[in-house]
């Protein structure tokens, strides 16, 4: 009899978490190819990634509040079928932390421990006890309509969905880009991002903002507000994404496609996924970073609140920095072994060398920090 699994991955709306819970998901279908997968998502998150993964065989979008409380939930999870054989959640779910910050998740969850019923077991993502590979390599198979051919090309996503103060500004941007253009004047570049609002994330850097962008002098092509799919093929095709950490990056990646971190901001990279990536950490003596769930330390810039790791004065420190790495992964210099050698101990001397603020999806960085 086919083992029927529900990865339950309801968490908040940005696309890395998308991503996080079908990269859990190919883990538990590696294990156990003989089972039947099924995903429930945050309804406002790209549910859609599920139809790239063949091994997802059916998908869930969960209209529930995910901040607020939701009186609801018992009516919003009616349409989930009710019995698997086994239920696999989100760890963030057995946070206490997280279900006092977002009284909406933790009423989801409530719900969900009534309304689901797992014959075998339910546990968390990743458990071995139901079958789990760890550190399984996601690829997404795009659709053949919006697959691109590939040409020197460069893609730029200048902001993800926070607050703008979190993102380089506008000038920041330009330097990147007349430096890039120097650089490699052959490459096609590529500004995506999302300016629309339908209940999904927005990029946060503002119609004004790409405007600009989109009138630098290397003539950008404007795939903004283009269907998501289409950006997506557009990465694919491309030599390099470049942007400050987003959950886009995280989808970038299962394209295939190298990632050019901006790191810095609240957040570090923690999802590797077996591509060449940079991650440029900033000198965080000078320009604080990596507060996580606290808030971030925001500063007066040239153009307005900035954090200081998102400052003009940080990224003309990093310039040559940010377009040696362009280089190295368009050209294919650099493999992910060796990146993610050079990546893990920067990140801890970042932390001033204490590695207890640090961790990884499938703890891929405990192989690197002794």
């Amino acid at each position: 009899m086919t083992d029927r699994t529900l990865i339950n991955f309801f968490y908040a709306q940005p696309i890395g978490h998308a991503v996080e819970a079908l990269y859990y998901a190919n883990g538990h279908h590696a294990a156990r190819p003989d089972r039947e997968i099924a995903v429930a998502l945050n309804a406002a998150t790209a549910v859609e990634f599920a139809d790239y993964c063949p091994f997802v065989s059916a998908k869930y979008a969960m209209d529930h509040s995910f901040v607020e409380r939701d009186p609801d939930s018992a009516a919003r999870l009616a349409a989930l079928p009710r019995e698997w054989d086994h239920v696999i959640e989100d760890s963030r779910r057995y946070q206490d932390f997280q279900l006092e910050m977002f009284p909406g998740m933790r009423d989801y969850y409530t719900a969900a421990e009534e309304h689901l019923v797992a014959r075998v077991k339910r546990t968390f993502v990743g458990d071995p006890r139901v079958g789990y590979l760890p550190r399984q390599h996601l690829r997404f198979e795009l659709p053949e309509r919006v697959r691109r051919e590939r040409r020197p090309r460069i893609a730029v996503l200048p902001s993800g969905s926070s607050e703008p103060a979190l993102y380089p500004s506008v000038g920041s941007w330009q330097l990147i880009l007349d430096a890039l253009t120097e650089a490699r004047p052959e490459a096609e570049i590529v500004l995506l991002g999302k300016t629309g609002q339908d209940g999904r994330t927005t990029s946060g850097f503002g119609e004004r903002g790409l405007r600009e962008l989109l009138a630098h002098r290397s003539k950008p092509v404007n795939a903004v507000d283009v269907p998501l799919a289409e950006q997506l093929g557009l990465v694919q095709a491309s030599d390099v994404f470049v942007s400050p950490h987003t959950g886009f990056g995280l989808a970038v990646l299962a394209t295939g496609t190298p990632w050019l971190t901006i790191s810095g901001g609240r957040w570090f990279e923690y999802f590797f996924n077996g591509v060449p990536f940079r991650s440029i950490i900033p000198d965080t003596g000078r320009f604080p970073s990596y507060s996580q769930f606290d808030p971030a330390v925001v500063t007066e810039d040239d153009e307005g609140p900035r954090t200081p790791s998102m400052s003009r004065a940080r990224i003309e420190a990093d310039l040559d920095r940010i377009v040696t790495a362009a280089g190295e992964l368009a050209d294919g210099k650099v493999s992910y072994e060796q990146a993610l050698r050079d990546y893990f101990p920067a990140l801890l001397a970042a932390h001033g060398g204490d590695a207890s603020g640090i961790w990884s999806i499938d703890g891929v960085h405990l192989d690197y920090l002794g």
